[in-house]
């Protein structure tokens, strides 16, 4: 498994489902930071840096993301356009953790960038074993590089077949 410094941010508006993921983590090894955040809009200032999300080095940008869809304040769906609305942001693995099976929302999901789209387990065991699948899977994906506190470090394209797809940075 590739050892890097990760930072797994769930966005999750019920407070058992938060526990719950945060433990199923913990319980399959995960150390690295787990952020959790409420809803949408809490997301989005966090992704920001607004408020009390503004220390980078206590809420680096997450490495990967995982989100519910329907949430108040900013569902899903927002998380996934913010996201995907920003050149330097669109790079992170965001997954769906979501109870709707309804094939519109999985096909929105997707138009809009999720990296995936899993349905809620019902058990706690079922919880862990697909969050150990999915945290494994992505702690051997190669991911652009980053600084201490999570932000994307510009690469040299020159010469390269990326060079014509510009870099910016993200908003400090």
């Amino acid at each position: 498994m590739k050892k890097y410094d990760a930072t797994i941010m769930v966005v999750e508006d019920d407070p058992n489902d938060q526990i719950l993921i945060a433990k199923a983590f913990r319980k399959n090894g995960v150390t690295c930071p787990v952020q959790v955040v409420g809803n949408g809009a809490e997301a989005v200032a966090y992704m920001m840096g607004e408020g009390k999300y503004a220390d980078r080095e206590k809420f680096a940008y997450p490495t990967f993301i995982v989100t519910d869809l329907k949430m108040p304040k900013g569902d899903g769906f927002t998380v996934l356009e913010f996201l995907k609305g920003n050149p330097d942001w669109r790079v992170i693995p965001t997954i769906v953790l979501t109870g709707s099976p309804d094939l519109d929302d999985i096909k929105k999901a997707y138009m809009l960038g999720a990296s995936s789209y899993h349905l809620k387990p019902q058990s706690h065991e079922e919880l862990q074993k697909l969050l150990a699948v999915i945290h494994a899977y992505w702690m051997t994906c190669q991911v652009p590089e980053v600084d201490i506190t999570g932000k994307q470090l510009i690469t040299e394209s020159k010469g390269k077949l990326g060079e014509r797809y510009p870099q910016t940075d993200p908003p400090s």
